[in-house]
């Protein structure tokens, strides 16, 4: 089976017949710069990575109260040695002398008071923590036999990295919270008990970004909530939220972290949640444009701004590999569970040497725990698939419910989109893309329905990576459940309609299946429901009773035929140096800002002491480097991902020849995927494989 093209996910039309021309897509991931646009429509930016200004006068504070480590605490000791003992005082005492040595806290191990089946006594302990020790916290975990408990004492970091017994009370009442609150209890209490900030990441994806933070912060990734995911092969910006973490412990992590940056700290009261944003904003670049007249490019790029571009869902909706994900999808829509295991697990083609090694393996021996010791960890479906089957053999269905939800969600939502595709295509080939006809869906007027719409059921673009088939990799759409009537927020257009021209082609909208939408009162319609039965599929009867792989069971949604960037602006430019950004990311304007007043200071300086200019140039000059090394390291990881020391103009120049470059700015829902403008400017297939032979 090949590689997905776009006839094959139903991408088949355009809405103009201006003739395309050539350029590169993604020839470096910083020519695909991506900002998200919250609820309030403000395009969200990395601009500062200092902590915020009252995290300074918490940390004043405890500054203060961390002044009583410097003092003696001999006569809480005898008092504790009355209370539990001289074995556990003379341990307390160990423990209070390394805390106030300064030795580093990371290298101070816990205490284990001694076995105690007293419940009350043990309650008095803790008391006497809380009153006499605020450097110290304890807990309790299991003592030597079941009938006792054990008390244990450690260094209180500021409630981050505190771990807990494996049985103990905090960790079975933390269940399925959606967020990692373990050791927040000392919170401050004028703090919001959510860290906002904004995540800048280098061709890097949301949830990999977000993984080794937590894995740094030592906390779960659940403890983060974001609104959408972001491209990887990509410079994007996006807002995040973290349950009780201090901005100055993640504005540490900036010295650390390759590619990614955190900033913009601020304490809110509540976490994000998927959908939570507008849309985005693109900075796209395409590269080694060839064409025969810039009056070819600016004809193109008008009618993009005028007319927009058909709101397919792009290429990345449906996998990288050579098992498309809406094939996957319409094999769980028909309950054959065993089959679509198979189709997760079997060797695939274009896949890297050591997970083609991995599946063969499997696929040969049977053998769960030697194939896990060879999959890669990013390959999140396959194994939750096989450590389910290791625990349950021949249990297909638990094996793919094993799947996280999101992941195991994407394939049925990607069928979904399969069959919007086609549908659209249809209506464009049937009845043009120039005005509304009998039988059309249109979202109905003077309701906001348009705006509120605009929130539900984001799908959020995605980029998959160069690499084979990364099911952890794949665009996801969240379920949305929809109140009762929800499809009297569009209605079918009449004859009476089109005379009264309330009506346009930009209020046209096609249904995504489902038991609580209408379909098109017109031959549109028969698309969906020919192309499900060529597939085994009945959308208004479900085949088995497993809900969550129900067409039935979802309550679908509606979906924008034709969609207009906006804020849409282009200019072309011209390059000789193929490794060089044409375009700033947010990294590079902080460090433009602060090399700018560093400048600024010095030349101040050197005035007011009347020092030798030539000396304090020097100290700019060393200073400029020190800030530019930075991007001076991103145009090397995007020269280096390229693997190529210099581009060849596609126009037949050597490599010093000018090439011309065509950079956009546009901004879309959080629905639309930037691609699917991009084929309609250049009329040009936008898979990765095509690209590539550009290069």
């Amino acid at each position: 089976m090949k590689t997905v093209d776009e006839s094959d996910a139903g991408i088949l039309c355009f809405i103009s017949n201006l003739p395309g021309f050539r350029g590169i897509l993604k020839q470096r991931y910083c020519d695909f710069i991506v900002n998200e646009v919250d609820t309030d429509r403000k395009v969200v930016h990395l601009t500062s990575l200092d902590v915020p200004p009252e995290e300074a006068a918490v940390e004043h504070n405890e500054t203060k109260a961390s002044d009583q480590l410097n003092r003696s605490y001999a006569s809480e000791i005898e008092s504790f040695r009355s209370l539990a003992g001289d074995s556990d005082a003379q341990c307390l005492e160990t423990l209070i002398n390394q805390v106030t040595s300064g030795k580093n806290e990371d290298s101070i191990p816990p205490i284990v008071l001694s076995a105690n089946s007293d419940k009350s006594h043990r309650t008095a302990i803790h008391n006497f923590f809380k009153d006499n020790f605020k450097f110290l916290v304890t807990d309790t975990v299991d003592g030597p036999d079941a009938s006792s408990k054990c008390i244990r004492v450690r260094l209180n970091s500021g409630g981050n990295n505190n771990s807990m017994g494996r049985n103990s009370k905090k960790r079975k009442e933390r269940g399925d919270n959606p967020f990692d609150s373990r050791g927040s209890e000392n919170w401050p209490e004028q703090l919001g008990k959510f860290l906002r900030f904004h995540l800048y990441k280098e061709n890097k994806d949301t949830q990999e970004a977000l993984g080794l933070i937590s894995k740094m912060l030592g906390i779960l990734p659940r403890s983060f909530g974001f609104a959408g995911t972001k491209d990887k092969r990509s410079v994007s910006t996006q807002r995040v939220t973290v349950f009780k973490q201090r901005a100055s412990k993640l504005a540490a992590l900036n010295k650390r972290l390759i590619g990614i940056r955190l900033g913009d700290f601020c304490y809110v009261k509540e976490g994000l949640l998927l959908g939570q944003l507008l849309g985005n904003r693109f900075t796209i670049t395409l590269r080694g444009v060839v064409v025969d007249s810039e009056d070819v490019i600016k004809a193109s790029a008008n009618s993009l701004g005028r007319n927009g571009f058909i709101n397919y869902f792009g290429l990345q909706r449906f996998g990288s590999g050579s098992v498309p994900t809406h094939l996957v999808g319409a094999t769980l829509l028909r309950g054959e569970w065993k089959s679509a295991v198979k189709m997760i697990l079997d060797p695939r083609e274009g896949e890297r040497n050591e997970i083609s090694k991995a599946r063969e393996y499997y696929n040969e021996t049977d053998d769960i725990d030697g194939t896990l010791r060879k999959l890669p960890r990013h390959l999140v479906a396959e194994r939750a698939i096989l450590q389910c089957l290791k625990k349950c053999p021949g249990n297909y269905l638990q094996a793919l419910k094993a799947i996280p939800r999101t992941l195991r969600m994407m394939y049925v939502h990607s069928y979904q989109s399969f069959l919007w595709n086609h549908a659209a295509s249809a209506r464009v080939q049937k009845h043009g893309t120039e005005h509304v006809v009998v039988g059309d869906l249109v979202f109905c007027k003077g309701d906001d329905t348009e705006k509120e719409l605009g929130c539900v059921n984001p799908e959020f673009e995605y980029e998959s990576s160069n690499d084979a088939d990364d099911s952890s990799h794949l665009d996801e759409v969240p379920e949305t459940d929809h109140p009762d009537g929800r499809h009297n927020l569009v209605k079918t257009v009449t004859a009476e309609d089109i005379n009264s021209g309330k009506y346009t082609i930009d209020d046209v909208v096609l249904p995504l299946p489902g038991s609580r939408v209408i379909y098109p009162m017109n031959d549109v319609a028969e698309v969906y429901h020919h192309l499900a039965e060529k597939d085994g599929i009945n959308l208004t009867e479900s085949l088995h009773n497993v809900k969550e792989f129900s067409i039935t069971s979802m309550t679908g949604n509606y979906r924008r035929v034709f969609q207009k960037p906006m804020d849409f602006e282009w200019e072309l430019l011209t390059y000789i140096d193929g490794n060089k950004p044409l375009a700033e990311t947010d990294l590079d304007k902080i460090a433009k800002a602060k090399l700018a007043n560093i400048v600024k200071e010095e030349e101040a300086v050197c005035g007011n002491k009347k020092k030798d200019p030539s000396d304090c140039m020097k100290q700019s000059e060393s200073l400029s480097k020190d800030i530019k090394l930075s991007t001076e390291n991103n145009e090397a990881a995007c020269a280096k991902e390229v693997k190529q020391p210099h581009v060849e103009s596609v126009c037949g120049a050597d490599s010093q020849g000018k090439q011309m470059a065509l950079k956009l700015g546009l901004t879309l829902p959080s629905s639309c995927y930037a691609t699917m403008a991009i084929r309609e400017l250049l009329k040009t297939s936008t898979s990765v494989a095509f690209h590539k032979t550009l290069n």
